[in-house]
């Protein structure tokens, strides 16, 4: 009997979810418990993938195929590759993290009952939000048809915006009009993708993709017509349905100018949703493009390629200049994020092997580096109840384990050699030099920008004398600085550890990389410019 290993994949954390919230009231301890034990269960189904995944086998393995519905040609067919694998791998390792690292975030969220007293509900809610927002991100990766993946695309929208509308850490109107900015620039995207998505089933209705004069939704077929030239649709209205495509992904990736949600969303969430919206939920954006924008309409991709890396060198050079301006910590780190972004979308549109195993790489290493860095920042101004940066100093002083950590993620944000992100970054330079030479110079310029903005917060946070309690910012608690103590360090080791092992020895995550990539790249007919090399004649000598 076949196993439906993705179905169990995504489905153990929606019910799990739902069990959370089934859990008694007077008990909220055992709700955390129950959403850890869940996470790691699914972090366990995920490894069992990885070591039954053949790298050198067929595209998409693991396949689940059933009938959904017939009248429009849509089914639940879902297939792993190599690239949706280790995004797989991410969402599974963060999210126990995340949740030991949220374990106290919720305690104090409940609502209040006729006799006034605080219902316990917070944590049961928040919980069974992130478990939902794990398992629609997982269905997002494992999807192979088109409307499916689209249901679940914008279906994470919603317990996203409850965690940062209803858990958030500011207070009244602000953390709400984050949701809702967070919420309508998305669904905005969302609808325009939804036009592109119905022009593109009446193009495989027209070309008799499906059947009973029906169209498809299945990727595979769609993508196999395309690449045999049997779709029915002109340049123009293939350029448009990539367009459509293009921007729901843009905006969630998040792709400057598209951006202006993300800063306002991430310091009004609590540490560990804007994470989980950072290092997980906008990694769905940047993964549909590869799948998606190129394998549909790769013609069109060509032709935007050149926009859109531009666009790109625009948010990591932009992105990093407003990092290095900011005076709020977790603001810093939101913006160091769209630079980061603006780098993965620079090596997917560069259409080069290495740009593309660069990227996808760099979603990875860049989920890690930035959960541990928001993560400890995190830590930090709940110890002093401040997020401004002058607020601080001389932590390493008197917290010398938090002030450590804090720089490691920090070196690793920069792209240090020997943390992870360094070579994700060189493979996407190397692979955009070769394509676009002046946009790899440009965004090689983030590598400078990146190191000021982190040396000069560490500098100003950790360093130096440490503030004296009278000295604090306005509202900021009293009490001593302490270090990191056991449920927290248990969050940022393995986040450090994962950040010095890929750091030296990325060849797993390359070995389920590059077949996939190799796949990609075969599907839309691109092959890696051939470098040129000037022999300087005897004149010139």
């Amino acid at each position: 009997m076949n196993i439906p290993w993705l179905t169990i994949l995504w489905l153990l954390p929606a019910l799990g979810g739902v069990a959370a919230l089934a859990v008694p009231n007077t008990r909220p301890d055992l709700a955390k418990w129950w959403a850890l034990a869940v996470s790691l269960t699914t972090f366990g189904v995920a490894l069992g993938l990885t070591v039954g995944f053949d790298a050198d086998g067929a595209r998409y393995q693991f396949v689940e195929d059933l009938r959904w519905i017939p009248a429009i040609g849509t089914r639940y067919a879902l297939g792993l590759d190599g690239i949706g694998l280790v995004l797989v791998l991410l969402t599974t390792v963060l999210l126990p993290i995340l949740i030991l690292a949220g374990w106290h975030d919720a305690d104090h969220s409940g609502s209040l009952d006729h006799a006034g007293g605080r219902r316990q509900k917070g944590p049961h809610t928040y919980l069974a939000l992130m478990l939902s927002v794990e398992a629609m991100v997982l269905m997002s990766f494992v999807a192979i048809d088109i409307l499916l993946f689209y249901i679940f695309f914008e279906a994470m929208l919603i317990p996203m915006y409850f965690l940062i509308g209803g858990f958030g850490v500011r207070e009244g109107t602000d953390r709400a009009r984050a949701a809702v900015k967070f919420l309508l620039y998305n669904l905005f995207g969302g609808l325009i993708m939804l036009a592109a998505v119905i022009g593109l089933y009446v193009v495989t209705a027209r070309s008799g993709l499906g059947t009973d004069g029906a169209g498809t939704f299945d990727l595979r077929v769609i993508v196999d017509a395309v690449s045999a030239g049997e779709l029915d649709a002109g340049t123009g209205l293939v350029r448009m349905l990539f367009l459509g495509f293009m921007f729901a992904f843009a905006v969630k990736a998040p792709l400057w100018p598209l951006h202006g949600w993300l800063p306002d969303a991430a310091v009004s969430a609590t540490p560990a949703s804007a994470v989980l919206m950072m290092a997980v939920v906008d990694k769905v954006g940047t993964f549909a493009m590869l799948r998606y924008c190129l394998q549909l309409f790769p013609d069109a991709a060509r032709y935007f390629a050149p926009l859109i890396a531009t666009l790109a060198v625009i948010g990591i050079v932009y992105g990093a200049i407003l990092a290095i301006g900011q005076t709020d910590v977790m603001r810093l780190i939101a913006y160091t994020s769209i630079s980061h972004f603006g780098f993965i979308i620079l090596g997917i549109f560069a259409l080069t092997s290495q740009g593309q195993t660069g990227s996808t790489l760099y979603m990875v290493n860049h989920g890690i580096s930035t959960a541990a860095l928001f993560l400890v920042a995190g830590f930090l101004v709940s110890r002093r109840g401040s997020r401004l940066i002058a607020d601080y100093g001389g932590v390493q002083k008197v917290a010398p384990v938090l002030a450590g950590t804090f720089l490691v993620a920090g070196l690793a944000t920069l792209s240090l050699p020997g943390l992870a992100p360094f070579i994700s970054e060189f493979l996407v330079l190397i692979g955009t030099f070769t394509r676009y030479p002046v946009a790899a110079i440009a965004a090689a310029s983030a590598l400078v920008l990146s190191a000021i903005y982190i040396l000069w917060t560490y500098q100003r946070m950790m360093g130096g004398p440490p503030r004296p309690a009278s000295a604090e910012g306005p509202g900021a608690a009293t009490r001593p600085m302490r270090d990191l103590h056991g449920r927290e360090l248990a969050v940022v080791t393995p986040l450090l550890a994962l950040l010095l092992v890929f750091g030296v020895y990325p060849k797993p995550l390359l070995d389920i990389i590059d077949p996939a990539v190799t796949h990609t790249m075969s599907t839309i007919d691109e092959q890696d410019p051939t470098p040129t090399i000037v022999v300087p004649t005897e004149g010139d000598r």
